[in-house]
């Protein structure tokens, strides 16, 4: 039995990015896990090049839905098949650093007072990773009504308290904020998680990504806000955070890619000379070149 299983959803992606993906899981430096793909109605084209690249290495399972069913159904599917202590989550789009995996389930091993360990993120567009996301070392459940506290392709967690929350909820309304249901659902039962206070996972954000978050997706999370909210006895008083994701939704996706590349890529530390930050300019280049590394590797196959 694997200590951990990894579980990552596909659909029609490209195929560059995909295949970095895929390899920055098996490069990592633990390396006693199983790889649980679940690709969701793919054209034909990009499942049979999947079902061929996943071939490379006997730890991955592959699973296909003939029809598009949403992520949650897909995670869900995956962990059915999960027989790991712990579950790492990955998006096909995304690149984790090679000792992701060996520092997350030490600190989960050593701390047994959290079921889940999430991280910080370099974030990357086309031209490469442009900033970093930092997240609240220790989320409350008030850090819930500005967004979810986590990155959910960052997170590992212990799988027998995933189970007895059965999962992501997979109801029509929830689409797209799966993971900000499911955490808020995680701290509503008494459990809490952990940020670790460094880049574990280089992810994708750019225009792109605000472009397809369509504004129905925007009502499904005040709905989430509301009911999670309440769950969290944290509803009183905050009526406006859960109107937020509209507002937000009249944004264009051109301006709201600026507004977060300011936030998030000109960062204090850019622009210092002393030792702290120094050596932060030196895990950018460092990420930003093991990126390229694996994205040219990808290109060579």
């Amino acid at each position: 039995m694997p200590e951990i299983s990894v579980i990552m959803g596909t659909c029609n992606e490209v195929r560059e990015q995909a295949a970095q993906a895929i390899d920055s899981v098996l490069k990592q430096t633990f390396q006693d896990f199983e790889f649980i793909i679940c690709d969701d109605g793919s054209k034909a084209m990009f499942y049979q090049w999947l079902r061929k690249y996943c071939k490379k290495d006997s730890r991955i399972i592959l699973l296909r839905n003939l029809r598009n069913q949403g992520l949650a159904a897909v995670l869900n599917r995956c962990l059915s098949h999960a027989s790991g202590k712990y579950v790492a989550r990955m998006d096909a789009d995304d690149w984790s650093k090679p000792d992701r995996f060996e520092k997350q389930i030490t600190f989960l091993r050593q701390h047994k007072q959290y079921v889940l360990a999430g991280s910080n993120a370099w974030l990357m567009d086309a031209h490469g990773v442009w900033g970093e996301r930092r997240m609240e070392e220790v989320p409350q459940k008030e850090s819930f009504l500005h967004t979810s506290p986590f990155i959910h392709p960052t997170v590992m967690i212990r799988r027998k308290e995933m189970e007895k929350l059965r999962g992501y909820c997979e109801l029509p309304g929830i689409r797209r904020a799966e993971d900000y249901e499911f955490f808020m659902r995680l701290y509503a039962k008494g459990y809490e998680g952990y940020n670790l206070q460094e880049a574990l996972l280089v992810y994708r954000e750019d225009m792109q990504s605000y472009a397809k978050r369509k504004y129905r997706f925007r009502i499904h999370e005040c709905r989430v806000r509301y009911y999670g909210f309440r769950q969290l006895g944290v509803l009183k008083g905050s009526i406006h955070y859960v109107l937020r994701p509209l507002v937000a939704g009249m944004i264009p996706a051109k301006l709201m890619c600026m507004v977060r590349k300011r936030r998030f890529g000109n960062c204090p530390w850019i622009f210092g000379t002393d030792a702290k930050i120094l050596q932060r300019k030196a895990e950018v280049r460092t990420a930003g070149m093991l990126y390229k590394d694996c994205a040219a590797e990808g290109r060579e196959k």
